[in-house]
Order: C-alpha cells, then structure tokens, then sequence
C-alpha cells in the first residue's frame, strides 16, 4: 500500500463522483411520501416558472481549470478537494521541476502556489513563469501560511496576483480562485461583466442576487407561492468532525441534491450551511408539504463524508407565503430566516411564518417611538495615539422620559422588522458628526455597531457608499463593528460587504471575540482592523487561564496586523493586566464611563 507522502509525478485530477443528471429528480419521484397529490401538485404548478437559459458549451463556460503547486502531499490535497467539490478541475504539481510541463500539458486557467518550497520560494519561481510571454498574464494566487503584512507585500511585488493566508474556509478560497478565473476569462474576447452573475459558475445553482431579484420581482406582481429558509443542521458538529473540507463536499452535495430535486424552484446558498428556496405560483395552501418533502430529500439517503464513511443530514425549514403581505424580499428574508429558529425547537422541523398581533406589534412599535440619544465611550490607545476614538453605544428616550439602552431597543427593533432602519439611524448619526468634526485635531474615528441582517441587504452598501460621497467623509473615521456570533454564521456575506466598503477606506471590527479555530480563522478571513475581545477577559488579572488565552489571541491577532481593544474594563489592576497583556486599546469605566460628550483629552490621556 502506498505511503500517505509518496510523491505525486504527474498532476492528477480528482474524478468526479456526482450522480447522473436528473438522478435525484427520479429518486424524488420513485421515492415521494405517500401525499402523491402534494408531490404532483408542487412539481406541476411551477412548470411555468422561468428557467434559466442553457450555458452555451464555449471554452468561457468550460470548468476552471487550477494548477495547484504544493509540496506538502496534505495541504495539496485538501485544496484540490475544495476546488474539486465547487465543480473545478483541480491538479497537483509536488516537483517544482515540473511545473512548466505541467503548465503546458493542462493550460491552467490559475495557479494556486505555496509560498515556501524546497529549493525554490514561491517568488522565485513566479519569476520564472512570467519569463514566458504566453503566461505573463495567467493568475498566480499565493495560499501561505505567512501572517508577515511586509512579506505579503513582496509577493504581490514579485507578480502574483493575490495572497490567500492560512487557514482559510473553503468558500471563500473557492470564491477568490472563482472571480480571478472569471474575469481573466473575459478579458481576451473583450467582454464586461454586465453585472452580477445570475448562477454560480461552479455549482449551476442560481446566485443569491438572482434569486432575491426574482423574490422582489413574484412580491411586486402579487404572485402566489412560497418561500422556504433550509438551514442544515449540527453544522458546527459536521466541521469539527469532518474538517472544513469534507464539510465544504458535503454542502455541495446537499445543494446538487436539493437543487435536483426541487426544481424548477428556484435554490440559492446562502451561508454555509443554509439555502433560500423560491417556488413562484405554488398553490400556497402546499407550502408546509414542500417544506417536508425538502427535509424528505435530505434525510432518505446518507451523503459520503469521506472515504468509507456516510452521514445523513437533518435540516430545519422556516416557510412563509408570498401572500403575506412582505414589503421587500429583504423583508421575506428576515421574516424566514427567524422563524427557522422556531423550526429548530419543532419536533416536525419546520414552521410556518406567523405575522405578529397587531397589538403586540404596536407595543414593539411603542418601544421604538422615542429619539435617538447616543452615548460615546472613548477607546484609549495604550501607547498613545493622534486619533480620538469613540464607540456609539445606543440609546433611546421615549417620551415619557424613560432610558432604553441597546439591550432593550435591538430586539424590540428586531421583533418589529425595524433593525435595518434603526441601523441606518445610527450610521447616519455618526456620518453627520464625522462631518461636523472633519477638521478636528485629532481627527475623529467612531466605532459603529450593525447588524448582519443589515448589511446583507443588497442596497445598504449601495447606500453608505453614496452617503459617504454626500457627506464628503473619509472612509477611514468610520468602523463598523459585527459580533463574533453573526460573523461565523454569516461569513461570506459579511466577506462580501467589506469588498464593497473597504475601497472607500471604511474599517471593521470583530467584537465579543472568544478565541477558537472557527474564531480565529476570521482574523486572516476578514479585512479586520480592530478586534474587541468579550468582557469577560476584563477579568484575566484574576484567572491565568483568561491570561494564557488572552495572550494567544493578541499573537495571533498581531500576526494577522489586527489590532486588540479590551472593554468593560473597571479598575486599575484589569487596566494593567490589560496592558501586560499586550492589547493596543483599552475601553471601560476606569477610562471614562459613556456620556453623551465628545470632550476626552486623548491627546494627554496617561493609562
């Protein structure tokens, strides 16, 4: 039997093990729960829904094709299995002897390359590819372990097009090789890209951006049907068992085996682990058994791991009518993906949207009707700093004089659907005063808090973007803050909506970071500049524990150029522990409790 590190000659890729077309639509059938009735209504009455054209068979449709270069046997493995599974023709090239032959024979469309390699670096030998006209333009992509911003920079010097630092979750290294393949592509013909792709280039599912337009499009024309948020579950269990990888194979499989057997519906992936399914002209009163037969496709047959090794996968479906009376498919979303949290606590594992009482939503309402009254907290750097920080802490008066702080107002705001307004609320708050203080000595940087449901709206960074042009604000005075919890769950969402706002020079922030490998996989993951650790690290001069693990994140956070705050932090020994520690900032009540003035002196602030 064959050592595990046995060499690879020659590049090989890995074949394919998909079922044959229309596989699973026959499963579905032959297979189909005793409602005969149901399953035959629900696959005839959207038999009109508009279907996407048939690629044309041309070499821009081809699969992408990816000359992995890495001499370590494991990690060549695990990157042609994630490139493999997104439908990409993946090869290994282990001798770096050979990689001109292995360029000629499969006419890669990107190399992926490691950076550090015996007897050549990676910056050598992109050196020498470029050496040859027809690949001066061919995309070189560096996956590496080097967390060096310097080292990095040289890379990028010497040629390559991108730098991709371990680890890294499978999507958004499928996502990186994906768009750079995509645009290369497009450039010889001399095509544009007219805009957001309507299906993934890899899976064949539609795009999140294609299903919500059609979304938008069945509420505007009052169109009858539903829509079901599918949420796989254990998903966290699956990725500590298995690893990212073999998780990233079974998601694909989960979405070839539910975009079969459901269609013509339309199913998009949403986050790792969940899809959004529109069925236009549905008879709605079919809803609830679409969504059990969806749990039905998953769970009647086991879905391969790894080698020699099967799972069965269980999901938890929210569903709701098109009729419902939504006023945006940003809307429909929302009201979907939280009723899946009751789905999860249902023995049946789905549950049907409920439009709140309309007394009970006015007592939300009733809540929110009060003015905005933010608070700032300083955050004072440790060593010094030329920059005066705040973090708006959100407050609201109601008109009978009474105080709410965030924790009452959020999901108050929530339960209402009002987040996203009250989102843009604050924002719009803290862009007025970053105008108003432009000329300020030292310049003004305000750290904002935002909901992912917010900044998953297509139209939101559209938004921010153009208040920022209006208000004539440098970028670089705001900092969006997410929480850890809405990060790990939203990732490529999150991913995308940095993209967007990061050329404007906008910054972000990870608050409430408990340290972990899912945790601290997103300090190299996200274009993070500042991480806020939980609170309870306030506490690490009484635990030694707190005190190792607190230490482990600054190193690793500094690693990856992000910089640490410590909040909450009461007194003066947590201060000193804090600043022992190795955190750049330091925010609490022992640097100056919230209030509602600009007026700390940071310029002679001494901790």
């Amino acid at each position: 039997m064959a050592s595990i590190d046995t060499p690879t000659p020659t590049a090989r890729p890995i074949r394919a093990e998909t079922p044959p077309a229309g596989y699973w639509q026959r499963w579905s059938v032959r297979n189909a729960p005793p409602a005969e009735a149901v399953q035959a209504q629900i696959r005839s009455s959207g038999e009109d829904a508009p279907a996407a054209d048939p690629a044309q068979a041309t070499d821009a449709e081809a699969p992408y094709r990816v000359l992995i270069i890495e001499d370590n046997r494991s990690q060549a493995l695990f990157a042609q299995s994630v490139l493999h599974g997104a439908g990409m023709q993946a090869f290994v090239q282990m001798d770096v002897d050979g990689v001109q032959q292995a360029i000629t024979e499969h006419r890669p469309d990107l190399i992926l390359m490691d950076l550090h390699m015996p007897g050549i670096d990676g910056m050598r030998l992109t050196a020498m590819i470029r050496q040859h006209p027809q690949q001066q333009l061919l995309p070189i992509v560096f996956l590496t372990g080097e967390a060096d911003p310097d080292r990095q920079f040289e890379v990028l010097d010497c040629g390559a097009d991108d730098v991709l630092v371990k680890p890294i979750r499978p999507r958004h290294l499928v996502a990186a090789v994906a768009n750079r393949i995509r645009r290369n592509r497009m450039q010889p013909a001399g095509r544009s890209e007219p805009g957001p792709l309507l299906n993934n280039p890899e899976t064949g599912l539609p795009t999140r951006h294609n299903v919500m337009q059609q979304l938008q499009a069945a509420l505007a024309a009052s169109a009858s049907g539903g829509l079901l948020f599918i949420e796989i579950a254990s998903a966290l269990g699956l990725r500590e068992r298995y690893g990212y990888a073999s998780f990233e194979r079974l998601m694909v499989q989960a979405a070839q085996r539910l975009f079969g057997g459901l269609k013509p519906y339309q199913l998009a992936r949403l986050n790792d682990n969940s899809f959004l399914l529109l069925a236009r002209d549905l008879d709605e009163t079919k809803v609830e058994e679409l969504a059990q037969f969806t749990r039905t496709i998953l769970s009647a047959q086991p879905f391969s791991a790894r080698e020699e090794e099967s799972v069965f996968l269980r999901c938890a479906v929210g569903h709701a009518r098109l009729s419902q009376g939504f006023v945006d498919a940003d809307n429909a979303l929302e009201a979907v993906e939280r009723t899946t949290l009751q789905a999860r606590l249902s023995h049946t594992g789905s549950a049907a949207y409920v439009p709140e009482d309309e007394a009970q939503n006015k007592e939300h309402l009733a809540l929110l009707d009060g003015q905005l009254e933010l608070a700032y907290q300083p955050i004072v750097a440790v060593a010094g700093s030329d920059t005066a920080q705040y973090q708006l802490l959100l407050r609201l008066r109601q008109s009978n004089g009474t105080l709410l702080s965030a924790g009452q107002v959020i999901p108050a705001a929530e339960a209402a659907g009002r987040i996203a307004d009250l989102d843009q609320q604050v924002v719009e708050h803290a862009l007025g005063l970053l105008h108003l203080y432009q000329f300020a000595t030292p310049p003004m940087r305000l750290f904002v808090s935002q909901s992912l449901r917010t900044l998953a709206r297509g139209a939101y960074s559209d938004w921010l973007l153009k208040a920022l042009q209006d208000r004539q604000v440098a970028g670089n005075g705001l900092v969006i803050d997410v929480r850890l919890s809405d990060a790990l769950v939203h990732v490529v969402g999150l991913q995308q909506f940095c993209a967007r706002l990061m050329p404007a020079g906008v910054q972000f922030c990870l608050s409430q970071f408990e340290p972990g490998d899912e945790a601290n996989a997103l300090l190299t993951q996200l274009p993070l500049s500042y991480v806020r650790m939980a609170a309870r690290y306030a506490g690490s001069h009484t635990s030694q524990k707190l005190r190792d693990e607190l230490r482990t994140t600054i190193d690793l956070a500094h690693r990856a150029n992000v910089q640490i705050i410590g909040q909450q932090i009461e007194d003066p020994q947590a201060a000193a522990a804090m600043w022992m520690g190795g955190v750049d900032f330091i925010q609490g009540n022992v640097v100056q409790h919230a209030g509602a003035e600009l007026n700390f002196d940071f310029q002679n602030a001494v901790l």
